[in-house]
Formats: structure tokens, sequence, C-alpha cells
């Protein structure tokens, strides 16, 4: 517990978050969550958002809980924009305690230039914000020798490679992280749903990073590239995460408007449904 808070003391934002996020939250819900952290299981953690990035936690056990209704034991899960690769490396070590206690295993795939971002190509991209070369990966063989055996990094440009990794998919894509900061590079990315229905799990959880900022808005950036890619898809959708906020304990957390799920309509789970011959029944009048 006393090296988790020293590890989110030097994450940016914290100190913002511990005031925004968890002292405008009950008292007795703070006082709680000190009982949990020593005490809780770790789906307890996740619920109370004790868990190094709050958002790998949920999307993941999420994703998790997910598969193993449709019997599904293995899932790829996704990081658009690795950076120096401090998200990669918690989504590993989250990865490994969730498939402690669901059983489902995780193939971990990050995309990344290596060199990045590219140039900006228009107001869209947001270059108020973000401009070439940001967010370099700094150690790339370092990062690589960490990485657990389930993991890796595929470098390129996002185009590119996602084109061949939707060859080479072997487990239902689950979970996917999007911080690619611009327009057009999230809007690459979206094109991993362009892929087979029995690629995905029925409904993908997915976070973005990208939407967060004041100037961010849906003309722009990330939120632009969602808009563009529903009006471009029949049977995929990608929408927000209905009344998250209201099934969180801690409401207030920003990661929380973050959270999206991409509904594959054309999934077999959603068609077999369409065929089911028994009605439910209501047993209480």
């Amino acid at each position: 517990m006393i090296r988790y808070l020293l590890r989110s003391l030097r994450e940016h934002d914290t100190l913002r978050n511990i005031f925004v996020d968890r002292l405008t939250e009950p008292v007795h819900l703070n006082l709680l969550s000190g009982f949990v952290a020593l005490f809780g299981s770790l789906r307890t953690k996740v619920d109370f958002d004790l868990i190094e990035r709050r958002y790998h936690a949920f999307g993941l056990l999420r994703a998790a809980d997910y598969a193993k209704e449709i019997n599904v034991d293995r899932l790829t899960v996704i990081e658009f924009g690795v950076a120096h690769g401090s998200g990669l490396l918690n989504l590993c070590k989250v990865g490994k305690r969730i498939t402690d206690i669901t059983g489902v295993k995780f193939d971990i795939v990050g995309f990344d230039t290596g060199v990045g971002l590219p140039s900006a190509k228009d107001f869209r991209d947001h270059p108020e914000y973000y401009s070439q070369g940001d967010y370099a990966l700094q150690n790339k063989d370092l990062l690589l020798r960490k990485l657990p055996e389930n993991a890796r990094i595929e470098f390129g440009n996002v185009g590119d490679t996602v084109r061949g990794f939707l060859k080479d998919v072997r487990a239902p894509i689950g979970f996917i992280s999007v911080d690619l900061d611009y327009y057009s590079s999230t809007l690459d990315a979206l094109t991993i749903f362009d892929g087979p229905s029995d690629l995905y799990l029925p409904m993908v959880v997915m976070y973005f990073d990208d939407i967060k900022r004041e100037l961010h808005n849906r003309y722009c950036g990330a939120l632009l590239a969602i808009e563009e890619f529903n009006s471009g898809h029949d049977t995929r959708k990608i929408t927000k995460l209905n009344f998250l906020n209201k099934r969180r304990i801690f409401r207030n957390a920003e990661w929380i408007e973050q959270m999206y799920l991409c509904h594959i309509f054309d999934h077999a789970v959603r068609s077999n449904a369409l065929k089911a011959k028994m009605g439910r029944v209501l047993t209480r009048p």
C-alpha cells in the first residue's frame, strides 16, 4: 500500500486527483478505503479505486467478466500509444493479478511509432496541445526486456501495423486503451474494428485518454475520430459506458467519463439471441 501511494504521488495530476476525486467523496468511504487497502480482495480494491491506473484495472476486470460469461478463457488487450512504456507494463502487472482471480489469460499488445508523434496534419490533431516528436520512447531495449512473455509492441505507423495485426489475432480483443493524442492517429487506430466479428468480444471495453482537456471537443481529436467511426460503420458503434458513474463507489473520478464500449452488433452472441425460443416469465407480480 505504501509503495502504491509513493508511486501514485509521482504520477501526473495525482495531487489534483486526490483533492477532486477523493476528498469530495463522503468521509466514511475514504475511511473504509484504508481497511479495504489492507484486507480487501483484488476485486474489492478495484471497486474502491485502489489499483494503480484505475481505468486499466476496471477495464481488464470488466473484459474478463464479459469473457467468462460467454466461455472465453483468453483475451487480447491493446494499448495504442506506448510512449515510455509505464502504461503497458501496468497492463501486464494488473492483467496477471486479474488472471489469478478470473482464470482469463491476456495477450497484451502495444502500438507505437517508437519515435514520438508524427507531424500534426491540421487543426483536428489539436496542435495547440501536441506536436511532432512528443512522447518518444527513450529506451526501447530496456522496455522490451521488461515485458513478460505474453506482451509485445508493434512498432510503426499505426495505420499500417493494425492491418498486419488483424491477420494474426489469436484471442478475441476485450480491452483497448487509446492514447494517441491526434485525431488522425486515433482514426487509424479504430480500424482495429474492421476485422471479422469473432475477433472481438460482443462488447469491447475502451479507455480514451485524450478527451478531457478544455479544448478537446467533438470536432477535433479523439472525439471526432469516434464520431466519424460511428458514422462509417453500421454494425460497430462506440458509445459511452452507460451509467458507470452511478455504479461506482467513488463517482467523481475523471476516468469514469473516459470509459467507452465498442458494440459489435454482428457478433454471433448477439445474432444467436434472435433465435431464442423460450420467453422470460416474471416470477413476481
